[in-house]
C-alpha cells in the first residue's frame, strides 16, 4: 500500500522526460539512458519497471509528434515546426464551393433501381430486353409409359428423411 502513496506523487512521465531534455540542455539532444539517470537521481520511489515505461512513453511521444528522434537522441520540436503527419496518402485539398450550393452528398456504389411503374414500362417499351426471371423446380414429367422422365441438368441432391433413419 506504501509503494502506492510513493508512485502515485510522481508528475507524469511525459513531464519528467520534457523536464530531464530541458535541464540536460544537450546540444544533440538528449539520449534515452541520459534522460532515465536524470529521472532516477530526481525522482524517488520510481517503478520497478522503470525503463520499459521509460521506453514505452518515449515511443509513444515520439510517434505523436510530441519528440524528434535523431541519431539515438531525443529533442523537443521547436515553436515553429510544422505538425507531425498521420500515416497513409493524405486527403485531396477541396475547392472552396460557390456561395449558395451545398456539399454534394452521394452514397457510395451504384444507385438503387428506381420502383416507379410509370419508368417500368417506359424502359420496356424502349426495346431494352426482358429480365431474366428465376426458376422454380419443374414438376417430373410422366411419358406416356408411365416412366418418369428426367429433365435437363443436373437432379437436385436428395435429402435424407431423418425419421425414416431412426433419428428423432
Amino acid at each position: 500500500m506504501d509503494d502506492f502513496n510513493k508512485s502515485t506523487s510522481l508528475p507524469q512521465y511525459s513531464d519528467m522526460i520534457y523536464e530531464a531534455i530541458e535541464a540536460l540542455n544537450e546540444k544533440n539532444g538528449s539520449n534515452k539512458s541520459s534522460i532515465s539517470r536524470y529521472i532516477e537521481s530526481n525522482y524517488a520511489g520510481l517503478p520497478p519497471g522503470h525503463s520499459s515505461l521509460l521506453s514505452h512513453h518515449l515511443t509513444r511521444m515520439r510517434e505523436s509528434g510530441e519528440l524528434i528522434f535523431l541519431k539515438n537522441n531525443y529533442f523537443r520540436p521547436g515553436p515553429d515546426a510544422p505538425p507531425k503527419r498521420g500515416r497513409g496518402r493524405p486527403p485531396k485539398p477541396k475547392g472552396p464551393l460557390p456561395p449558395g450550393a451545398s456539399s454534394p452528398t452521394r452514397s457510395r456504389g451504384r444507385p438503387p433501381k428506381s420502383k416507379d411503374p410509370l419508368e417500368l414500362a417506359m424502359a420496356e417499351a424502349s426495346g431494352a430486353p426482358p429480365k431474366k426471371v428465376q426458376r422454380t423446380a419443374a414438376p417430373p414429367v410422366i411419358g406416356p409409359d408411365g416412366v418418369v422422365k428426367r429433365g435437363r441438368g443436373r437432379p437436385p441432391k436428395v435429402k435424407p428423411d431423418f425419421a425414416s433413419l431412426g433419428f428423432n
